[in-house]
């Protein structure tokens, strides 16, 4: 069955390009409701809906934005995580335009999720079953979904950092796997990324506690990797939050080789421009045991959450 928030969860912090503080309470939502976040700040407090044809072009994070051009920014961890809990409705309050960064990662929103406690609804999930592979690419950036009986997330990455190099991994998402293998990995950039974000005025609230900062051979993070392969599991959390605006949860495999947000979303509108790749089916028990986040509880955190 669907599941919601029992109760509201609060996160508070900085916004990561803006550096502005934010005040973001998920709330619990209806049954087919799906996820929203709601722009307590603005006059009559806009609804923007977290779904793939909802985003707007953005390199660096993922933006939701209405016709009106109300958008929330920075939305991919906090999408991870309620996909990784298998939270399916959600209504989320922010009192500004961006999520907080918290510690980089996913996990913080998971643990607040999961102490806030989670609630089934009276409604099956619908999963959207990938049928036929469906590809974009982007010079060498390539993503791609397959037909898989579960999702998993298949990706690579490339940097000349001596730091970070060539990583690889594959994972599927059931039994909670999200949340012990990828939740607590943090974002990351290059120190001469940060220099060239702060002379155009983003990066405003990042420091080297919200994100693992790499220049040439070394890690400027204090304490350095929580996992020697941070980054690619970072990357593979951003497309869990990236395909989780999909509308429902995907049955299907995603192969990511040097893609970002953007190409994600791509690959998505891809998908949906194609009624023969993809079809909605309702979860029986069976098939609702291969989804992310199903039976997930606080022991599956990380030591960092």
């Amino acid at each position: 069955m669907q599941n919601t928030l029992a109760t509201p969860a609060t996160f508070t912090g900085l916004g990561l390009h803006s550096g502005q503080p934010v005040r973001m309470t998920v709330r619990p939502a209806a049954a087919d409701q799906g996820i929203a976040f709601r722009r307590t700040d603005l006059p009559g407090r806009p609804l923007i809906p977290a779904r793939w044809d909802a985003v707007t072009p953005s390199r660096l994070c993922t933006v939701v934005e209405t016709e009106a051009g109300v958008s929330v920014s920075t939305i991919e961890h906090v999408m991870a995580a309620l996909a990784g809990s298998a939270i399916h409705n959600a209504l989320i309050d922010i009192d500004g335009p961006e999520v907080p960064i918290l510690d980089g990662s996913a996990a913080p929103f998971v643990a607040g999720f999961l102490k806030a406690g989670i609630a089934e609804q009276e409604a099956p999930v619908r999963a959207i079953r990938v049928l036929k592979p469906v590809e974009v690419r982007e010079g060498e950036a390539v993503a791609r979904l397959e037909p898989a009986d579960m999702l998993e997330i298949d990706f690579r990455i490339d940097f000349a950092e001596a730091a970070i190099g060539m990583q690889s991994r594959r994972l599927n998402m059931a039994n909670g796997a999200f949340v012990r293998e990828l939740s607590d990995s943090r974002t990351f950039c290059r120190q001469s990324d940060v220099d060239a974000m702060r002379a155009n005025g983003l990066a405003l609230g990042g420091t080297l506690e919200n994100a693992v900062v790499f220049d040439g051979d070394r890690v400027l993070s204090p304490g350095g990797l929580r996992h020697a392969d941070e980054p690619v599991r970072h990357k593979m959390l951003d497309a869990v939050g990236d395909l989780a605006l999909a509308g429902g949860p995907i049955l299907g495999r995603y192969t990511g080789d040097r893609a970002g947000h953007a190409l994600t979303n791509r690959l998505l509108r891809a998908l949906f421009a194609d009624p023969t790749a993809w079809r909605i089916v309702d979860c029986g028990p069976q098939t609702l045991g291969k989804l992310p986040g199903v039976g997930v509880h606080a022991g599956d955190l990380p030591a960092y959450a």
